[in-house]
């Protein structure tokens, strides 16, 4: 794993499109007994090195109930991005993930996982990905219906402060999702 993870983080395979350069940022064991597929770093990550280190991040924790020392142990929660580096602003929000990580890296790093209990899919590009066929037709409706891809898949909106007004609308979300969520995560940790 170790010299897997090197070779993810010198990547370049997209470095033509990427405005700030690469940076790839993920953390994994061969222990992790829970994978976050979420989208890219954005830019704060992206300066920082360090996964979900900015304000999603501490939405994302606040849903899970878990505290920074356990989300950080790689032992217990491996993070894995559907694009590992920043891809750069578009005209309302951050740009979608390049495409070229998940089909080059994503089967070699789990692959190498043989403790993960769970995989939070975190949002459409996730769920997209990994769901296929059973994708419903918004991510709505697909989070709606997350009992459906359990016990292997959690489907979650992705966690940052743009999605206020989403959960806003989909009170749902937080009456029931949220706990069901942090049932799952607690029987695991």
């Amino acid at each position: 794993m170790k010299s897997l993870l090197n070779e993810i983080r010198g990547c370049t395979i997209c470095k033509d499109h990427l405005p700030h350069g690469p940076n790839p940022v993920l953390s994994a064991s061969i222990h992790s007994q829970i994978v976050i597929i979420g989208q890219s770093p954005g830019s704060v990550v992206h300066r920082t090195g360090i996964p979900w280190d900015d304000k999603s991040g501490d939405n994302l924790r606040s849903w899970l109930q878990m505290d920074k020392h356990t989300f950080y142990n790689p032992d217990v929660v491996a993070l894995i991005p559907m694009g590992f580096c920043y891809p750069g602003k578009g005209k309302s929000g951050d740009l979608p993930p390049r495409t070229e990580c998940a089909p080059q890296w994503h089967g070699p790093l789990l692959g190498q996982m043989k403790e993960v209990k769970l995989t939070l899919l975190i949002g459409q590009y996730a769920q997209a990905y990994y769901l296929g066929d059973q994708l419903r037709p918004t991510l709505t409706d697909t989070v709606k219906n997350y009992q459906q891809y359990l016990p292997a898949h959690f489907v979650l909106p992705h966690p940052s402060p743009r999605n206020n007004i989403w959960k806003a609308r989909n009170p749902w979300f937080e009456q029931d999702v949220v706990p069901a969520l942090r049932k799952s995560v607690a029987e695991i940790i």
